[in-house]
């Protein structure tokens, strides 16, 4: 008999052997030699797996190597459970977005031109850094600038 995992069965299964196994996110990332955000990222479902590289965290993980071509599968990326976050750390970034998103499309125009950031071509950090008034999250989106280019049907 067929027993079909679904990725978010998965990604729960991930969540709990990282912890059972007491591995933290950036042994898993170093692992594979992988930045850190995408890795995490990459288990929690968001990006598709190279094979290569799902062996050794399943393995890692103690997960079914059933799992490997699922983790390896195009993901269905974004969406989260409500339209706003309900999470305090997520929905403290959909807060920086409402309240700085406008100032950041205007400057970037200012500065590039019409286009937009691709989040395709793109790196994401997150660092601690340590202030006197208590330590400090920088987070740093490096995304390829994209202009639109308009064209008509006939070009």
């Amino acid at each position: 008999m067929l027993v079909r995992v679904n990725r978010h069965e998965i990604t729960e299964q991930i969540v709990v052997a990282r912890l059972t196994n007491g591995l933290s996110w950036q042994q898993l990332a170093d692992a594979v030699d992988r930045p850190l955000l995408w890795t995490t990222s990459a288990l929690l479902g968001q990006h598709s797996i190279p094979p290569e590289l799902g062996k050794i965290l399943v393995e890692m993980l103690g997960l079914d190597k059933s799992t490997v071509p699922i983790l390896a599968a195009t993901p269905m990326r974004g969406g989260l459970p409500t339209p706003v976050p309900t999470d305090p750390t997520i929905y403290r970034f959909y807060e920086a977005l409402q309240v700085y998103g406008g100032a950041l499309k205007e400057v970037i125009h200012e500065q590039f031109g019409d286009g937009i950031m691709s989040a395709i071509n793109f790196s994401i950090d997150l660092q601690k850094k340590p202030h006197p008034s208590g330590d400090r999250v920088v987070v740093t989106f490096d995304g390829k600038f994209l202009p639109y280019q308009w064209t008509s049907a006939h070009d």
